[in-house]
């Protein structure tokens, strides 16, 4: 569950709290609010930054011993020399929530001095996601053994941040949703668990609605492209709408996510080493769910449909082959080079059946391609798109989301990759360019502003981040709300 988390506008030295954590940044001297605190503390904070035994570096931290009673213990966190103090107040919070988690510290008190809603906003975010964990599948140790979990928090700040906290607290379920998704393993996660996860979201807002469409609904489609990833698996695929309702009849933003529960490659089977990650190949369609959630609870002026492809890529009998044609609903035909290449393959019907909604704006986001971590590492989103204007707005929200993207282009001449011999295109270009290749199969099946986010480089880490322990890290739940943000400030 979320952190409890509330605001408050106690003086530091009026606090009981058994750790108070002070967000710094470099070389920043001690604020006055914390001036009287310190001397109750006789001084031991002036004294650590006097000495520069704290220095305010990105990520550097100082735990400092308190009072038997009111302040017990002081945690400084380095922000370093931002150029966004929201997004490194984010980053601070985390690290402050994942310390106080490892030394048994059941609540905590944050302050960042003269923190703003949108400062607000961010610690509340960060507090979250490093208090997060996911335990569902783990024994617990006997209780006596046990050390308390981090449960509450407060952010120290004026009143008039009040709706921060509240969007904050919004984002934090939208992240704790997508989060729990992605850590499930491939035999809990399946593509009935997004119906019900989507039908659980629709039963607390009035506002969404969710339905579902199963194999044969698919195939009175014509959805050839997506149903031959999922004709080697006897698990019935999904494909799952979302409809948040906010204003009216108002042209709806359409948010749409690959969901590969698990992806063995198919017959272009991947190699045994490390394949359990693929668990995490359905980090989109976690986005999508985690956005709706996060936009439900902020009452957003503005409609939004959410478009999950959800199935499994398996080797059988039945499975594709390379070579296979298929044809999409719109009655393309795909020559399938690789079956690996498959949630390309899904979401080209879910993009072109979210044509039916006359979107204003549609933003597709899928663990695509390995390539990406290849071109951009794990620091940036691959981001590519058919509007210029709605790439940067993409990107402008990507930024202030911590969950920043890098353009690639999408020049005609890379179409030239994945013509097809046999059919009208094929399913992957070889290995040159190969998430613009990607990207621009996706184009094929879009006639409307469309960006594609390819986050197989950011949606989980295999390494501890620090701010956040290997494992799924939310994205792209954060680009998709502050995108859909962004069309109605």
């Amino acid at each position: 569950m979320p952190l409890t988390l509330s605001l408050s506008q106690a003086a530091p030295n009026a606090l009981d709290t058994p750790l108070l954590v002070v967000a710094l940044g470099a070389d920043e001297p001690l604020p006055a609010t914390l001036t009287e605190l310190d001397g109750t503390l006789h001084g031991v904070v002036g004294r650590a930054l006097a000495r520069r035994d704290f220095r305010g570096g990105r990520d550097e931290s100082l735990h400092l011993g308190g009072g038997e009673r009111g302040v017990q213990r002081v945690l400084l966190v380095g922000t370093g020399k931002a150029t966004d103090r929201a997004v490194a107040l984010r980053r601070a919070a985390s690290i402050a929530a994942r310390f106080a988690s490892k030394i048994g510290v059941s609540e905590l008190a944050f302050v960042a001095p003269d923190a703003d809603a949108r400062a607000v906003e961010s610690i509340a975010v960060g507090l979250d996601m490093g208090a997060w964990r996911y335990t569902d599948m783990q024994t617990q140790p006997p209780e006596s053994e046990r050390r308390a979990t981090l449960e509450r928090a407060t952010i120290l700040a004026d009143r008039a941040a009040q709706r921060g906290l509240d969007d904050g607290i919004a984002l934090a379920h939208g992240y704790a949703v997508a989060r729990r998704l992605a850590m499930m393993p491939g035999n809990v996660c399946t593509p009935d668990t997004f119906v019900e996860t989507a039908n659980d979201i629709a039963s607390r807002f009035d506002s969404v609605t969710a339905s579902a469409m199963g194999r044969a609904e698919m195939e009175k489609e014509g959805m050839g492209s997506f149903l031959c990833v999922a004709q080697a698996t006897p698990e019935d695929p999904k494909l799952v709408t979302l409809q948040y309702r906010g204003a009216g009849d108002a042209k709806p933003v359409a948010l749409v996510g690959k969901g590969l529960c698990f992806d063995t490659g198919g017959i272009s089977i991947k190699p045994a080493e490390r394949m359990e990650w693929m668990k995490f190949d359905m980090c989109g369609a976690a986005g999508v769910l985690g956005a709706i959630e996060a936009i439900a609870r902020m009452k957003l002026p503005v409609n939004v449909v959410g478009v999950i492809g959800a199935t499994t890529n398996m080797p059988s009998g039945t499975a594709v082959k390379p070579g296979d044609v298929v044809r999409a609903s719109t009655g393309k035909t795909i020559e399938i080079i690789n079956t690996d290449a498959e949630g390309r393959l899904v979401l080209a019907d879910c993009l072109a059946y979210v044509k039916r909604f006359e979107p204003t704006a549609v933003i597709d986001a899928a663990t695509l391609t390995g390539a990406i971590v290849i071109a951009l590492g794990h620091n940036a989103v691959g981001v590519m798109g058919s509007d210029a204007g709605l790439v940067q707005e993409v990107l402008a929200a990507g930024r202030r989301a911590s969950e920043p993207g890098w353009e690639l282009p999408l020049w005609d001449e890379y179409r030239e990759q994945i013509k097809s011999d046999v059919a009208d295109i094929k399913n992957t270009g070889g290995r040159a360019a190969g998430s613009i290749t990607a990207g621009w199969f996706l184009r094929e099946f879009t006639d409307y502003p469309w960006v594609h986010l390819d986050v197989a480089g950011t949606a989980y880490s295999e390494s501890d981040l620090v701010a956040l322990p290997k494992g799924p890290t939310g994205t792209p739940t954060g680009t998709f709300v502050e995108f859909v943000r962004g069309r109605v400030r």
